[in-house]
């Protein structure tokens, strides 16, 4: 068996071929059906967004799932087979099992650390099992995945360092003015940029927001009801009543005055504005910077909050990389757990017979014995057996993961007079790691376990 990943993102190819691959809701529920019934595909989820369509799978060959899923996607995508190779990629084992870690937690993201991909990936498994395409495997990988992005969002700050020149914008500006809880701030145009600086500023609590715009229905489409919309011409109306200045209209000549400004400043008993110019060519007449109480700033300013937020990122992004290490040898340690549990299952049954035949054979020598008697009796000798199986069983386990595969399962087995297929403990009585079945007995006994866990073979 082989986990394995193929798919498309920003990262790889084009928007205008991220859209032609990506599956709706109506599209989905064909290609998990689809998906369901192929005799290769052993377990799956798909995972469609607007930045990214991935197949995971669970898959009897890597090469013929790569190949289908290719040709699914070219013909969803009524495309050629080269073109989509061209743009996909393919990833098997840890290398997959660790990139959906990634994804879940907003690194593989367009913003790193943007919260939105888990509630994604979230929906994409709840999809798949409902369906039924997920099993044993996928449950408790996907599981694995889904706590690892949770724990990036809950015990770092990734997210809250935001990269983007309007948010640098309202944080410099929450510094300058001592933040926006009971502030006021005007944004100047609702293009692109204005309308980020409008999202920021409403998510961090901006008190009363005014958005000027050459055209106000169309400003008021664009945002709704987060702010007060009036025309450009209202600037000067309006500027003594803000703290917080933002524009970013991109067009010709100052849209903020030096005059507009000393007037505004006149009105507002020595009360500080900030005033950051998101655009180029410049909004705000630099000149302003030289008025008492007028803070401007301009993109170039911007440079070093981002860069702090960046580095801010890195070092974060670090112990997301640690938390992603450590889902994936948990899941390699489940994986290899699984091989011996059935072994550990048969030698319990194995004692708890031998148990009952001893107690057997003394109720027959003992036939006087008082029901309290026979209680005791009964709870003594499985504990013996409890006691005796305990270290055994919590050293094969150990030794198993330690191994990342389950060699000592089959010497497990044969020492205790389990059954088991002759050819598989001859193997793996053969490759147990160089060591006698002396050496093995004395481990799995109590010996001080020395290895550290290596991954399962299935994510080598």
């Amino acid at each position: 068996m082989h986990i394995i990943v193929v798919g498309m993102s920003h990262k790889s190819a084009s928007v205008e071929l991220r859209e032609r691959v990506s599956f709706s809701e109506e599209a989905l529920d064909g290609v998990l059906t689809q998906l369901y019934g192929t005799r290769t595909v052993l377990e799956s989820l798909v995972l469609s967004t607007c930045n990214r369509t991935e197949i995971y799978a669970l898959v009897s060959s890597v090469r013929a799932g790569h190949d289908f899923f290719v040709t699914l996607m070219a013909q969803h995508a009524g495309c050629s087979k080269s073109e989509i190779e061209q743009h996909t990629y393919m990833l098997q084992g840890e290398d997959a099992v660790a990139h959906a870690m990634r994804v879940a937690s907003g690194l593989d993201s367009v913003v790193i650390g943007e919260t939105q991909i888990l509630g994604q990936m979230r929906d994409a498994f709840t999809k798949a099992f409902e369906v039924g395409n997920t099993g044993a495997m996928f449950n408790r990988l996907f599981r694995e995945v889904l706590h690892v992005g949770k724990r990036a969002q809950t015990e770092t700050t990734v997210g809250q360092h935001s990269v983007s020149v309007s948010y640098a914008a309202v944080q410099l500006a929450s510094k300058v003015v001592g933040g926006l809880s009971n502030k006021s701030a005007l944004v100047i145009g609702a293009g692109q940029m204005g309308t980020l600086a409008i999202r920021h500023l409403a998510a961090q609590g901006i008190g009363r927001l005014i958005v000027a715009n050459r055209s106000v229905d169309k400003a008021r489409n664009a945002i709704g009801d987060l702010a007060e919309v009036v025309p450009l011409t209202a600037i000067p109306d309006v500027m003594p009543d803000v703290d917080v200045v933002f524009s970013a209209t991109g067009a010709p000549g100052y849209t903020v005055s030096v005059d507009v400004v000393k007037a505004s400043l006149a009105q507002r008993k020595a009360r500080p504005v900030a005033m950051l110019d998101l655009a180029v060519p410049r909004d705000i007449d630099p000149a302003i910077a030289a008025l008492p109480m007028a803070y401007v700033y301009d993109v170039d300013d911007l440079d070093g909050v981002i860069d702090a937020n960046l580095k801010e990122r890195e070092r974060q992004a670090q112990a997301i990389e640690a938390m992603i290490a450590d889902g994936v040898q948990s899941f390699s340690n489940w994986l290899t757990e699984q091989e011996v549990v059935p072994l550990i299952a048969a030698l319990r049954s194995k004692g708890e017979a031998i148990q009952r035949e001893v107690m057997a054979s003394l109720l027959n020598k003992l036939p006087n014995l008082s029901e309290r008697e026979q209680k005791i009796l009964n709870k003594h000798t499985m504990s013996i057996v409890n006691q005796l199986l305990r270290e055994p069983i919590q050293n094969v386990k150990e030794l198993a993961i330690a191994s990342g595969d389950a060699t000592y399962a089959s010497v497990f087995a044969k020492l205790f007079g389990i059954d088991v297929a002759e050819e598989r403990a001859e193997t793996s009585l053969s490759a147990a790691a160089g060591h006698t079945v002396a050496e093995l007995f004395g481990r799995l006994l109590g010996e001080q376990m020395e290895h550290k866990p290596r991954l399962h073979p299935v994510l080598r």
